[in-house]
């Protein structure tokens, strides 16, 4: 099955991808019992599509606002808020046409929100991190540099009801783009009367989706999500409201699940999974989601050094981490891009674009390239911090990690377990020596992982640099953009690049098991993309 066939059409008509009908009515708990309790592994960190960067903010997002297209599967667009799109012969203009729907508020959703949306994520004053992700819109360089306004971006908006996005250059994969949380439509009037308060919590934003977000005050451990009576599609919307509770410790989860306080749990370790795995209630979950540790080049000058690059690559015995102290399902990754998320030929990415030994446990090896790159370095040792989130699993990760490098001559390793929103503050001010992060790519496209490892890219938190690199990811998005063959040979060149570079240490793919309770009927999980989609979810 080729999963990122990107075909160009010159007309697209889309169904509608929410159906209005789920079975008979007495399927369905009475009216007021449709609540569903919720756990979330870390805090929401906020409601500004322009500066969601984490699962959590992107899960929330997809479930309480709806862009032009939606992915409900990663492999195919169907219908959101366009009800059809037309895409020009020469591949860069796109055209679509939007149904008629409303934000929360009551205002009409026009195309407008989407031109000032995405003018505003662009905008070089709002500083989001998904900028990026527009750098084909016609005049992107311009507006993100300052130079031009951000009006010349090439969306418009000729009606109401029709948006016109230009492109400066074809992208066979842009009607997966638009399915990001960073295509979303922004309310101007909320964004404006807001400020730098804007999506800072529940009530300083308005949603077009089949949600609303009630009750997060920015900093607090739980918050709902009530039933938008707006929503265009609302007849299919069955719960009344979610409430998402946080659960950073993986017994209090289990207790709070086997009491009824929570509807679903994420497995955090073995001991949970071998427990569950037989039971009815129990969810696979496979996963896009590849973590790896990043290096931070700027700070740790040793680091710009192959050989302890590969040394500290090798050292780590991903086999046993993934079997004894996750045990869930994760696996080790081939590379730096997720197994299962983009085909050719029915043959995986990832599989094709493997360099063997270069994931492998060798520290026999890992010792001699360590002792040659102290050598080549000047040092007779090192103190490196790991930094890392604060729940179970990133401590025990940690943990495993320190043991690992402390097998290193002269290595000690010191960890620093934080918040979530803290790491990744510390990962954009590059305040760490080495951290542990991840990707989830959005879409089915190698380039939705690669991108972020080029020079330029501000998701490149490892500063690692190389011109045959990004000489190969530009070959693929320019001279051979439109030339499916040819572009998949230079993203299979630039991951072998990367791993023969260690230009970070991919490290393991997670797995995403869970236990939803029997009442609960309707779920829909999307391993690429925004994860669970509660809109066709009800209580029986």
């Amino acid at each position: 099955m080729n999963k990122n066939r990107l075909g160009l059409l010159s007309t697209v008509t889309l169904g509608v991808f929410l159906l209005t009908g789920c079975g008979k009515s007495s399927n369905y708990s009475n009216q007021s019992s449709q609540k569903l309790n919720w756990m979330q592994p870390s805090n929401l960190m906020t409601l500004d599509p322009s500066k969601s960067v984490d699962t959590t903010s992107a899960n929330t997002l997809s479930n309480v606002s709806q862009g032009l297209l939606t992915s409900p599967e990663g492999s195919k667009v169907v219908a959101g808020v366009a009800k059809s799109y037309k895409v020009s012969k020469d591949g860069k203009t796109y055209t679509f046409d939007l149904r008629k729907s409303k934000w929360s508020n009551g205002d009409s959703v026009t195309a407008k929100d989407f031109v000032y949306g995405f003018q505003r994520t662009v905008n070089p004053k709002t500083a989001s991190q998904n900028a990026y992700l527009y750098d084909h819109f016609l005049n992107y360089n311009g507006v993100k540099s300052g130079k031009m306004n951000p009006n010349k971006l090439g969306v418009s908006a000729p009606n109401n009801y029709t948006l016109v996005v230009k492109l400066s250059k074809p992208q066979s994969y842009f009607k997966y783009l638009v399915t990001q949380t960073a295509f979303l439509p922004q309310n101007e009037k909320v964004a404006t009367k807001y400020g730098k308060g804007y999506g800072t919590s529940s009530d300083k934003q308005v949603y077009n989706g089949p949600f609303v977000a009630k009750g997060w005050t920015g900093t607090n451990d739980s918050w709902r999500l009530n039933k938008n009576t707006n929503f265009w599609d609302r007849k299919v919307v069955k719960l009344n409201s979610l409430k998402m509770n946080v659960v950073k410790s993986s017994q209090t989860g289990l207790n709070q699940y086997q009491t009824g306080a929570l509807d679903a749990l994420s497995l955090t370790n073995k001991q949970q999974v071998d427990n569950f795995k037989n039971s009815k209630e129990f969810k696979k979950n496979q996963s896009v989601y590849s973590n790896f540790i990043e290096m931070n080049r700027d700070k740790v000058k040793a680091f710009k050094n192959l050989k302890i690059r590969q040394a500290l690559s090798l050292a780590i015995n991903r086999n046993q981490f993934v079997n004894n102290v996750m045990g869930d399902g994760s696996t080790v990754t081939k590379g730096f891009v997720a197994s299962g998320l983009a085909y050719k030929n029915g043959k995986d990415y990832a599989e094709t674009s493997h360099v063997k030994g270069t994931t492998d446990y060798n520290l026999s090896k890992a010792k001699k390239l360590w002792n040659e790159g102290l050598k080549e370095t000047g040092h007779k040792g090192m103190n490196l911090t790991l930094t890392y989130d604060d729940n179970d699993v990133a401590k025990a990760t940690s943990d495993f990690l320190q043991s690992e490098w402390e097998k290193l001559p002269g290595l000690t390793i010191s960890n620093i377990n934080i918040p979530k929103q803290q790491r990744i503050a510390r990962m954009f001010s590059g305040n760490y020596d080495l951290c542990v992060t991840g990707w989830d790519a959005g879409y089915a496209d190698p380039i939705a992982a690669l991108a972020i490892k080029i020079s330029s890219s501000p998701m490149n938190f490892g500063k690692w640099s190389n011109k045959t690199y990004d000489n190969l990811i530009n070959k693929s998005d320019n001279q051979d953009a439109n030339n499916s063959n040819a572009r998949w040979n230079d993203m299979v060149q630039a991951q072998k690049v990367l791993a023969n570079d260690v230009g970070a240490i991919p490290f393991y793919q997670s797995a995403k098991p869970s236990v939803v309770k029997d009442k609960v009927n309707g779920l829909e999980y999307n391993p690429i993309g925004s994860g669970w989609d509660f809109t066709k979810a009800y209580i029986k």
